[in-house]
């Protein structure tokens, strides 16, 4: 049995992961989770999966919990953040807590040995050389939960990585890839959170609207699959049925299909290297589908995707100055703050007066992440 800590149960991914270990009772136990502000629902998985340890982000919530559930450990913010990550307990780490704060939990689960299912791209985005390392040296697994890295990892069991000439990334087009760029002005949140194909919490559906999650993704490939980015490539299809690709040097290419649930790249984090049944999940019915569907990525419609290139390409702190710029401005999007053409601009203005370091160290890192915010509080103000 997999002993299971849990960081960001309550949001998309982790509700989905506690599926799963619900479906599977007898391979996987939830020893540990973290949780936000949702408090309901964190009762709610106490009651049902009775964890050892629990973290949430306010004391006085921590405080209420610890009266309720006495025979449970509970704690907060940052601290028991970390507690769960290293929960001594857990074998596997599911880390599904959505921006940069799910690095440094990251780090001190791979240094307490645990195999870590990483969902949290902005880790690899921000400190990729210090996470891909760190696991190196202390032998653990990174397995994706992402579906499109989930794809190209199931692509490669059996294959030699020296054998590889291209990851090829399929993407959606978010909710407005049937609108040409001088339509998006006056997009509202609503529609921007209407997602064609996937069921995913707010910011994801936004930066799938802007393609930024595509670029997450396209550094983050570049780190768990050692590429560099002239080997990687995002092209758009709209059915999410192939969910991602990889090239051969003998141009055989191999690619992994489903519907789009994402139930099915978390259990192979959690099962890995064998499969588990889930007959809950729609089979798939390419002949009901009919048709697949595929366009080149055009990256000044998607301007979101050119900068993840770039921050990528650059290096250093640059990819943790794109990330933290994005995620405040996606927040001051989803507040009515900002428009939703004006998310590129503010992360662009940003990168424009960032001086990148070349390998940073972790408190670089934490440094530049703090001067994005502060450049788009400014912004805003």
């Amino acid at each position: 049995m997999k002993t299971i800590s849990l960081l960001g149960a309550t949001g998309s991914i982790g509700l989905q992961t506690l599926d799963i270990i619900r479906k599977h009772p007898e391979r996987f136990r939830l020893s540990s989770f973290s949780a936000g502000k949702n408090i309901d629902v964190v009762r709610q998985i106490i009651n049902e999966f009775k964890p050892d340890l629990v973290s949430v982000l306010e004391k006085d919530e921590a405080n209420r919990l610890k009266i309720e559930y006495p025979h449970i450990s509970v704690l907060h913010g940052e601290e028991g953040l970390e507690a769960a990550a290293v929960d001594e307990k857990a074998d596997t780490l599911v880390n599904a807590v959505l921006g940069s704060v799910g690095l440094q939990p990251t780090l001190k689960a791979i240094e307490s040995g645990k195999t870590i299912a990483i969902a949290n791209k902005e880790t690899l985005v921000t400190a990729g050389h210090i996470v891909t390392e760190a696991a190196k040296k202390a032998g653990v697994k990174l397995l994706p939960v992402d579906s499109e890295h989930s794809a190209i990892f199931q692509c490669m069991q059996g294959e030699h990585e020296k054998n590889v000439s291209r990851l090829i990334l399929t993407a959606s087009g978010g909710s407005f890839r049937d609108k040409k760029r001088e339509e998006l002005v006056n997009v509202t949140v609503e529609e921007t959170l209407n997602h064609p194909n996937w069921s995913m919490g707010a910011k994801i559906t936004v930066d799938s609207a802007t393609m930024m999650n595509k670029g997450l993704e396209v550094i983050e490939a570049h780190w768990l699959f050692n590429l560099p980015y002239d080997q990687i490539d995002v092209i758009l299809h709209r059915e999410s049925i192939i969910h991602s690709m990889v090239e051969f040097h003998d141009r055989s290419v191999m690619a992994q299909l489903g519907s789009p649930d994402m139930r099915v790249p978390i259990q192979y984090a959690l099962t890995w290297p064998d499969r588990f049944p889930l007959p809950d999940t729609a089979p798939l019915d390419l002949a009901s589908i009919s048709k697949l569907h595929f366009e080149k990525a055009d990256y000044n419609r998607y301007r979101m995707l050119h900068l993840a290139y770039e921050a990528g390409k650059i290096g250093g702190t640059m990819p943790a100055m794109m990330n933290a710029a994005n995620e405040e401005a996606v927040a001051a999007f989803l507040d009515s703050k900002l428009t939703f053409l004006q998310i590129e601009e503010v992360v662009e203005r940003a990168m424009e007066q960032h001086s990148p370091i070349e390998s940073p160290e972790l408190g670089a890192i934490i440094e530049t992440d703090a001067e994005g915010r502060a450049f788009v509080r400014s912004f805003l103000s």
